[in-house]
């Protein structure tokens, strides 16, 4: 196995990227992050809605998620950007992040200036920046290093016989080595409570993910939806799936025949080796949130249908098994495991490669989707709009 480079942290974690986050504290200043981030090669904007206008919880959660951005493992600086105004306030949220991140710098436009002179500034602030982290050496690490999150999107038949089941294979791998396997998909979960049941560590873990998965099927059905009959969606049928039972035992493969070692909220973070349960939605941004904030490096998303999404934080490494969608969307797949439909590679070999692949990723080499430019970035929102 090749060696694992990664970036030192201050906080004694390590990062596979160098890269410059550029938070705005409300959706009001999102052009200006956006046009900071444009002009600086290695810095990406998370730019959002919010910020203001959220009730209670869902406003702590959001500062939440922006400051688990800031100290990301993969981000080895910050700048923050706020207006002044807003409920999220500027100085709080960058006092949060300098706890961990010591390279993290703050504009408030209503104390420094307009959208020119912000910008300017901004840019002035991020070159300082890439130009100090170009000069920072890797290091190498043990496997053990590592906390990976496991995803599916675009699931056609391939991703529950090919694809997922390697995923659960590399799963296990990583694992003893030491590593962190997080997963999430709530809804994706529905159908497949037995196998979560069994392979708890305990009965309270069972408990809270079982619990979240009665509580979104028991919201949908508030809102006079059936959940189950809703789901897959129109690609998935398309693709051979057609129950989310059917759905669901294909996704919880992911991780393989690892015990669930602990079961945390969306934004919580995995601290245990092993395999970490976070509850996410299904939806894919919001998902790859939840694991990246949990403190994922690499996000390995397996698709039959196929999809380009990358993320800010943590790069998304494309996985699939259908040599159709590799025909029509080759440039989006970083590993086509085809051959498993076809005979030609086994469970055990695909495995392997993807651990491999994940080292390689972690020590340098881009994704797909970063290549392509795709590095998005959504919050998740868990209550109503506020006028």
């Amino acid at each position: 196995m090749k060696k694992l480079m990664m970036y030192p942290r201050a906080n004694g974690t390590y990062g596979i990227r160098n890269r410059i986050a550029v938070i705005p504290t409300v959706g009001c200043v999102n052009h200006i992050a956006d046009a900071i981030a444009g002009a600086v090669e290695t810095a990406d904007s998370y730019a959002h809605p919010y910020g203001c206008d959220q009730p209670g919880d869902d406003l702590v959660l959001s500062q939440k998620c922006l400051a688990l951005m800031g100290t990301h493992p993969n981000n080895g600086a910050c700048l923050v950007i706020g207006l002044g105004c807003e409920e999220i306030r500027p100085h709080v949220l960058f006092e949060e992040i300098a706890k961990e991140q010591p390279n993290v710098e703050l504009i408030v436009m209503q104390e420094f200036g307009g959208t020119e002179k912000t910008v300017t500034k901004g840019i002035e602030i991020c070159r300082r920046f890439e130009k100090m982290l170009a000069e920072q050496e890797r290091t190498e690490v043990a496997p053990s290093a590592l906390t990976i999150g496991v995803e599916c999107g675009g699931s056609d038949f391939t991703s529950g016989i090919a694809s997922n089941p390697a995923v659960g294979v590399f799963s296990e791998k990583l694992c003893s080595l030491g590593g962190k396997v997080v997963f999430g998909e709530t809804t994706e979960l529905m159908g497949a409570e037995d196998i979560v049941i069994k392979q708890s560590r305990t009965p309270a873990i069972a408990e809270f993910i079982t619990d979240r998965i009665k509580f979104v099927e028991q919201t949908a059905i508030d809102m006079g939806i059936d959940l189950r009959g809703a789901n897959p969606s129109p690609g998935n049928i398309e693709g051979g799936l057609t129950t989310i039972e059917e759905k669901s035992l294909g996704a919880v493969c992911k991780i393989g025949k690892e015990t669930i070692q602990d079961a945390v909220p969306f934004g919580g973070k995995a601290v245990l080796p092993g395999v970490t349960f976070v509850d996410t939605p299904g939806t894919d941004l919001m998902c790859t949130l939840g694991l990246s904030a949990a403190g994922a490096h690499i996000v390995i998303f397996t698709t039959g249908r196929g999809t380009p999404m990358g993320f800010a934080s943590s790069p998304v490494l494309k996985v699939t098994g259908n040599s159709g969608i590799v025909g029509v969307m080759g440039e989006n797949i970083d590993m086509d495991l085809s051959g498993i439909i076809d005979g030609t590679l086994t469970l055990e070999d695909a495995g392997q490669a993807i651990l491999e692949r994940v080292i390689e990723t972690a020590s340098g080499r881009e994704t797909a989707s970063e290549s392509l430019g795709h590095r998005e970035f959504a919050l998740y929102r868990i209550s109503p709009i506020m006028t």
